[in-house]
Order: C-alpha cells, then structure tokens, then sequence
C-alpha cells in the first residue's frame, strides 16, 4: 500500500485501479431489509474501479428482463439525467452537469479522475428539452427546448399552471399551459438552495405534496463524511420543505447523505427516497438505500449508517444524535449510486410490477468489483418492500469493461411504459411489456 502511495500523484488511472481493496461479499449481501454490514476495510490509497465511458454503437440496446423488450425514445441527448412526465404525455428531460468548481487535495484529485473517466465531466446544457410522440409508437418524433440557460437543473414539478424547477442553487418557478413547447418568460425564484463555491453533491430534486401545497427539495451532503466541517452542511444531507406560497424553507428529514430520486408510495402514502450513502469504507460498505421519510427524522449521515453503525472517521462524535438514527427501510447493494426511483401504478406492464419500485442504477467506482449500472426492481406489498431486487434492465457495461451507458432517472410515461435516462449514451430508454 505504501508503494502505491508514493505513485499516486504520477500513474495513470488504469494503473491507480491496481490500488486499493476488493468486495469480500456479493452486492446482494448488501441488499434487503437486513444488509450485512462488515467490519470497515479503509484503505490509504481510495478503491477506485471506474468503468470508462464508452456510449452504444449504432443500433445496440442494453438487455430488457423477461417479458420486457427495450427501445430508443431519444437519442443525442446532451447528459440526460431526470425525466418530468407532463398529464398531456410530454416528456421533459434535464439535460445537465455540475458547474465547474475548485478541487483540492488528494480525494478532490481522485474525484476529478472518476469524473472525466467515467463519463461525467462534461459541460452542463442547463436546458429541459421536452419530447413528444405524436403517433405513439414509442419514439420520440418531436423536440424543443422547453427552457435554457438554467444552472445545472435537475427536479421539476408542475403544479396547476406553474412550472417548478429546482436549479442547484434554488427553486424557480415559471408560468406553463398545456402543449407548450417552449418558455420564454423568465422565472422567478421561488426558494433558494444550498450552493457555494464547494458543491459536492450538486443534483437537486423536486416531488410536490399530493395537495399541491408543498415542495420536497432533496439536497446532498457536500463533502463524503463532513470533511469540509459541518458549518458547510447548512440545509444539506436533507430533504428540505418549500411552502410553495410563501417560499418558507424547513428541514423535513436529515441525515440523508444524498438523497436524490423521490416519490409517493402508493399504498401507504409515504415518500420514499434513494440515497447514496458514504465511500471509502472498503468495497462491501456502505450500501446505499431506499427509505420512506419521517417528518423529522434523522437517518444517520455523517455520525453512523444504516441505523446506529458508527462512522468511527467523523470527529467529534455525536452519540447523542446515533441514538437517534432511524434504520433506513431497504439496502439497494453497497457503492450502487441508485439514483432515480418511482413507483409503478400504471397498467402497461405486467401485473406483478404494480405498485414496486424501479430504481436506476448508475454504477459504482469506489468498489471492485463493481455494483450497479442498471436498472433494478423491487417489489412492494401493503406498502413495504419484499425481497430482492430484480434486474430489469442490463448491459450497461461491456465485456471489456466499457461504460456503453449508465442509467440515471426512471419514471413512467403515459401509456404506463418505463423511461430511463442514460446520461453516457446520451439517450432515454423506453421499456415495455413484450406483445403477445
């Protein structure tokens, strides 16, 4: 370990993979209502295992589960990441990035490194494109840009005529009537959002109550386990809760390390959130999760994970705060990056999808081997989550260990087929029920 720290400032990343540890347990280990939860492995030197970004060549898909087939929606996209489906059946996508900021220090390098490898460090559009259908036949035959020169958007939500999106530095609102394809009044901002010179975790997202009265921002840490201090965490690791009159912002939950994809549980009427938990506890640690949300509720970050496992690198500790940790309701695999989640209550698909969630997967590099890169599903009963997650959507990653894409967001169209975002092949899937 020692020689591949004197090295690190000279090798290239191929050879840094060589660095680090590997997974003594298999992803599923880590997945369920009841993860196994290893002793740390910390390394000097990260585990960094990056599949490198290739995109598809003409005409490749990634593979669909039984019963399933996959097609192309859209394609040259610009880094589609989140998906809004509109009640006239328009798709609006967020086509968008991290703005620039400064990197420093040895895991500021190594992030720089994962990012340009693994597709990532690209210029953000700052634009939501919206697609439309017109003859229904799965393929996006018409486009426009709906809205530009945004700051790195990525939630929207529309309620009655207003247009919510959430730029990482705030929620803005604009006016929108049915069939629009464009916007040209300007917005206003509605609430701000935390940003800052350091943005770690810069993607915002955006679900509204089911009255419409409220607002749920989901805001990152920024920083992995508070290494920045947590003066710099104000309003962050958290689910924040807009007025949407007023604009009054409070904390919903916190403890959330990034939380990212949400939606309401359809039997139980609870939100639910996907959550990228912490790095560099060795390839088995710390799995991220899915967990429906207490109004103020605590889940954990940085202090402990998954419940009141302390996180031994967080100084000064605070078992104060542990005791309180709520353990999250379902481990999605450690190092997953499980980002996009919704749940399914359309009737395109078959039967046994009805009210599950699909959780995008869009893959790990702090782990070898790695997790992820697809797209998952897990099944729910009277609200709860039963079993294992099961791949819906693979091949995401070559057998020469290519990224030809990586999934991002899912959310359901009108017609109660899936969408996926792939923001390396710079497309959006669209998964269906096989014709009989």
């Amino acid at each position: 370990m020692r020689h591949c720290a004197a090295l690190f400032a000279f090798i290239p990343v191929t050879l840094l993979i060589a660095c680090g540890e590997s997974a003594t347990l298999s992803v599923a280990a880590g997945q369920g209502t009841d993860p196994v939860l290893p002793a740390p492995n910390q390394t000097l030197i990260p585990t960094v295992n990056i599949a490198p970004a290739t995109g598809w060549d003409d005409g490749s898909l990634p593979q669909a589960a039984v019963g399933l087939q996959v097609n192309s929606f859209a394609e040259d996209l610009d880094h589609p990441r989140w998906l809004h489906v509109l009640p006239n059946g328009d798709v609006l996508v967020a086509e968008s990035n991290a703005q620039p900021m400064p990197s420093s220090g040895l895991r500021g390098w190594v992030m720089g490194l994962v990012m340009k490898r693994s597709g990532a460090g690209v210029p953000s559009a700052d634009r939501i494109t919206l697609l439309r259908d017109t003859d229904n036949d799965g393929v996006a035959d018409q486009r426009s840009i709906l809205l530009k020169d945004l700051r790195s958007p990525i939630g929207m939500a529309l309620v009655d005529d207003t247009l919510y999106v959430a730029n990482t530095d705030g929620i803005v609102a604009f006016p929108y009537s049915e069939g629009d394809t464009t916007i040209s009044a300007p917005g206003e901002t509605l609430a701000p959002l935390p940003e800052g010179p350091i943005n770690h975790h810069w993607t915002k997202n955006l679900i509204a109550s089911t009255d419409g009265s409220t607002l749920y921002a989901s805001v990152g840490s920024n920083s992995n386990v508070a290494e920045n201090g947590m003066e710099a965490e104000e309003n962050r690791a958290a689910i924040l809760a807009v007025d949407r009159e007023t604009g009054q912002t409070r904390v919903f939950a916190s403890g959330l390390r990034n939380p990212v994809g949400m939606d309401w549980q359809p039997d139980s009427g609870e939100l639910w959130v996907a959550v990228n938990e912490r790095d560099e506890l060795g390839s088995d640690l710390v799995p991220d999760y899915m967990t429906s949300v207490q109004d103020g509720g605590f889940y954990g970050w940085p202090y402990s994970y998954f419940g009141q496992t302390v996180d031994t690198r967080v100084t000064p500790p605070r078992p104060d705060l542990v005791a309180t940790a709520i353990k999250p309701d379902y481990a999605l695999g450690a190092h997953t990056a499980s980002l996009g989640l919704t749940f399914y209550t359309g009737d395109a698909l078959p039967e046994r999808y009805h009210h599950g969630a699909f959780i995008g997967q869009h893959g790990s590099w702090n782990r070898k081997p790695r997790s992820g890169y697809k797209v998952v599903f897990v099944a729910f009963d009277n609200g709860k989550p039963q079993g294992l997650p099961e791949d819906i959507l693979t091949g995401f990653v070559s057998d020469k260990g290519e990224a030809l894409g990586r999934p991002v967001d899912v959310a359901v169209d009108r017609q109660g087929n899936l969408l996926v975002t792939d923001d390396v092949g710079n497309r959006v899937w669209r998964i269906s029920a096989v014709d009989d």
